[in-house]
């Protein structure tokens, strides 16, 4: 079924009248950096971090999460010395806990994190530090402690009143690690801010405050042989130097003060405390923690870790999702099946409190018999891209599959076949693997396309991908984005991106064109088919709450991460596309994308099948 593109205007939509024969023309707005959370970027993709860091910072102020009423469950550590709850095999259980009869699916855990005595504490360093060519040299130590002063300098309230800035180098060694950076401000006004760049001056990521404190901290994957640059300065305008190559370049004095600088890499007596909990398989948990507490992480019942946060992307949940926001450290879990699951509390020095919270899916509470529905739409389609952060955001048009089918080499014939291999694809990737695969046992999914069946988007618990359009037309330079990443699948209505430009480029543009793995020995629109159902069905997985993977493992799995395209299509050891040695890529348990700031392994298969959990009222 063909239905009009565009043909159904809906209240609130202005239209442009132009008398006939005359054209209006726009200017094109910039174009918005995705978060790459968010999205599948193509192999030559660069990041924007500094658009990246402005979008989320915004999506933070505005995303509001629906909170259910209920006193949470309390209960603080029994550790009277360090080592006593420091595993999970060791872990503190929290009976009560859970979404069953008679249990509280809220948990509010409290205690203290003792510092490490032994990382050795080095003088301050000398004054003028304010830029990345001038930075301290902190080496390649694998820990330690040092104290500053925001204002000490030629550039702070006793001087030219641009503003402080101080600057440390980084180096990851002969084998790379991972730093762990924490100011603490225990006397004065000063609230610091953390950022970290390149040696040329790029902004590789930031942070503000620590939950209930104006203290920072970041986490620093650092490869072998690279130097990085942390920056220590006061938070507000100006907290980033306009050229962190040149000292000078603040806007103004915002707070000044003393702060301690902690480097730590792992090792020495570290505190951890752990309590376990019992969950039923669907369970979603979601896990905040705020205080001195830095890093919530979530381990199996046969010891995994399944999910390790140091940061907090809860404004990348979707909008309506109950499950808990804010804080130095967010993360959610789906439990595959019945067990007794532990939350670990790591990387801090002091008291903390985190909040745990279970829900059941969100579909699982609509009426019988109903089931949720993902819409594939081949034929152009509408998109107010505020939903992606974009900005600016607005309505955008996006061209329908057909218009690039020439850029295969194939005509409006051909049409139908591709939308036919890509449903298949995305069918056997979620209706058929996830029900024989899955533990859940009610499993239930609705995959519709535009090929076959009436458009339903706008109507309860349809979402849909629009598999179709551009680049130019959505303003997002990328090849696919979800509107969220939605363990539990509470949102149901939601909208997602495959855009086919790069996807029908010439290989000489992009190794994400599909030309790139197509010869005359491929099959093509056999290729073409499974590669973009591919991609489809990685878009759906996010808004069924899974993350990204490491895509360049040994695994290609279908929750993999844009940059390596030659998996994402299926391509076998030929290198080419469309011939028998093509693989199968499916959701598989896999490692979390290490690039993302999350650690552990994914179960990216249950994650999305209890998402689509038939109705149970």
């Amino acid at each position: 079924m063909r239905k009009k593109l565009f043909g159904v205007l809906t209240a609130g939509v202005a239209l442009t009248l132009v008398a006939a024969g005359q054209s209006v023309a726009e200017p094109a707005p910039p174009l918005s950096q995705p978060d790459p959370v968010l999205a599948f970027l193509p192999a030559e993709a660069t990041v924007d971090w500094a658009a990246v860091h402005r979008n989320r910072e915004s999506r933070k102020q505005s995303r509001v999460a629906a909170k259910s009423a209920g006193q949470p469950l309390t209960y603080h550590e029994k550790e009277t010395g360090q080592g006593a709850n420091d595993a999970p095999a060791r872990a503190e259980h929290v009976a009560g806990f859970g979404t069953g009869r008679g249990r509280n699916p809220k948990l509010t855990l409290t205690g203290d994190l003792a510092g490490d005595p032994t990382i050795p504490v080095v003088p301050p360093f000398a004054e003028t530090n304010d830029a990345v060519p001038l930075a301290s040299d902190l080496g390649a130590s694998a820990s330690l402690r040092t104290s500053g002063t925001i204002g000490d300098g030629p550039y702070g309230s006793g001087g030219d009143g641009t503003g402080d800035h101080d600057f440390y180098r980084l180096s990851g060694g002969a084998a790379g690690r991972i730093v762990v950076v924490e100011t603490d401000t225990p006397t004065g006004d000063l609230d610091t801010m953390l950022a970290v760049f390149s040696a040329t001056g790029a902004l590789l990521d930031q942070h503000d405050n620590l939950a209930g404190s104006t203290d920072s901290r970041l986490r620093i994957p650092l490869s072998a042989g690279q130097d990085v640059y942390v920056m220590v300065a006061a938070a507000g305008p100006g907290g980033i130097p306009a050229d962190p190559m040149k000292p000078g370049t603040g806007k103004r004095v915002l707070t000044e003060g003393a702060y301690d600088l902690t480097i730590s890499s792992g090792g020495g007596q570290v505190d951890r405390d752990y309590f376990s909990v019992d969950l039923k398989a669907g369970d979603v948990l979601g896990a905040s923690a705020k205080g001195k507490a830095t890093r919530v992480v979530v381990h199996d019942p046969a010891g995994r870790e399944v999910f390790g946060s140091s940061q907090d992307l809860s404004f990348i949940f979707a909008e309506n999702s109950p499950l808990p926001a804010g804080g130095n450290a967010v993360a959610d879990f789906v439990a595959p099946k019945d067990g007794r699951y532990t939350v670990g509390v790591e990387d801090g020095d002091g008291a903390y409190d985190v909040t745990v919270e279970a829900y059941r899916p969100g579909s699982e509470l609509n009426p019988r018999p109903e089931v949720l529905t993902i819409f594939l739409d081949f034929d152009g389609a509408r998109v107010n891209t505020r939903i992606f952060g974009a900005d600016p955001a607005g309505n955008r048009d996006l061209s329908p599959l057909k218009k690039f089918l020439p850029g295969w080499g194939l005509t409006d014939a051909d049409e139908n076949a591709v939308i036919d291999g890509v449903v298949a694809t995305v069918r056997e990737n979620i209706e058929k693997d996830l029900a024989a695969k899955g533990t859940n046992k009610r499993f239930a999914v609705r995959i519709l396309n535009s090929h076959d069946h009436a458009d339903p988007w706008g109507q309860r618990n349809v979402s849909r991908v629009v598999v179709g359009g551009s680049i130019a037309e959505s303003g997002i330079p990328t090849v696919g984005i979800a509107q969220s990443i939605d363990a539990g699948n509470f949102a149901k209505e939601e909208t997602a991106l495959v855009l086919l430009d790069i996807l029908s480029a010439p290989a000489t543009q992009s190794r994400t064109s599909l030309n790139t793995y197509i010869t005359p020995a491929s099959d093509k629109i056999a290729f073409i088919g499974r590669a973009i159902g591919n991609i489809t069905a990685h878009e759906a997985g996010h808004m069924s709450g899974s993350w990204h993977q490491d895509q360049f493992n040994a695994l290609d799995a279908i929750m993999d991460q844009g940059g390596n395209p030659k998996g994402m299509f299926g391509v076998g050891p030929d290198a080419i596309g469309g011939t028998a040695d093509d693989i199968d890529v499916d959701f598989h348990e896999d490692v979390l994308n290490p690039s993302e700031g999350f650690t552990g392994i994914e179960d990216s298969l249950n994650r999305t099948a209890w998402a689509y959990v038939r109705g149970n009222n």
